[in-house]
């Protein structure tokens, strides 16, 4: 059956639909994934905060994920040197006998933080680690708890992420790996891997270490564009370090190889 209406105004009322549908559901452009500025905690360092949309989220649990030495401390010290700034508090959370070990102090104060500004809870086991953070969480007085990547309970996940949404503050877990229960519940997961090894002045097996290339991968990332990839570059938090004027770089597999030579 030929329906009645003409052929030029079923057109119209097509092209009509189509461009309702285009304005509901446009495609995402990345200034689209841009969180406003009161909304994130920023590391400074600008090619990752642009693959975060602008810098780690707050309110949410993340995860700094990869091996000893692939630049995850120095990522968490520079948000917990923001969370410092103007007079805000942050904590740290550590095992001092764990895999993860201790922040050094004095690299932290080096890397901005007000040591002034900085609790530090030391706490033997992961049940005694939630419990700090549960009760951190709940004064709402801390922009930035950091605590290993320890593997807790659904139900103990659940009620930290609650507590970090109230409190409007980044809960940060570092380690080598996350779990499984831990994946599921971080809105944001970002994985480091060391690049190259920045070396100050000559060679040889004494040659001083300067920093590290870094590259970062976004695994997850509930609030803005997932899969971003940033490159960047983390000196010595050594305030009488090398000097940077004489870097030279080596990839980690020739800073291996050099090494197994010397010895």
């Amino acid at each position: 059956m030929v329906s009645p209406v003409p052929l030029d105004q079923r057109r119209a009322t097509l092209e009509g639909l189509r461009a309702a549908l285009a304005a509901g559901h446009r495609a995402a452009s990345p200034e689209a994934f841009i969180l406003a500025e009161e909304s994130l905690v920023r590391t400074g360092l600008g090619t990752l905060d642009a693959a975060l949309g602008g810098g780690f989220p707050r309110g949410v649990v993340a995860t700094l994920e990869g091996a000893a030495g692939s630049g995850r401390s120095a990522v968490a010290a520079r948000l917990l040197a923001n969370a410092t700034a103007g007079g805000g508090l942050a904590a740290v959370i550590e095992a001092p006998a764990g895999p993860e070990g201790s922040f050094y102090a004095p690299a932290l104060a080096a890397a901005g933080v007000d040591l002034e500004r900085l609790l530090v809870v030391r706490a033997p086991d992961a049940a005694r680690i939630a419990r700090a953070a549960d009760i951190l969480l709940r004064s709402a007085a801390f922009g930035v708890v950091v605590i290993p990547a320890v593997s807790l309970r659904a139900t103990v996940w659940t009620r930290l992420a609650s507590l970090t949404h109230r409190a409007n503050a980044l809960l940060l877990a570092v380690g080598s790996t996350a779990s499984d229960e831990l994946r599921y519940f971080a809105s944001l997961r970002v994985r480091l891997q060391s690049s190259h090894v920045q070396f100050a002045g000559e060679g040889g097996l004494f040659c001083t270490v300067a920093g590290i290339g870094v590259e970062a991968a976004v695994l997850k990332h509930k609030r803005a564009a997932p899969g971003r990839r940033a490159h960047f570059s983390c000196a010595t938090f050594e305030r009488s370090g090398a000097p940077l004027c004489a870097l030279r770089e080596r990839t980690v597999e020739n800073a291996a190889r050099t090494s197994a030579v010397a010895w």
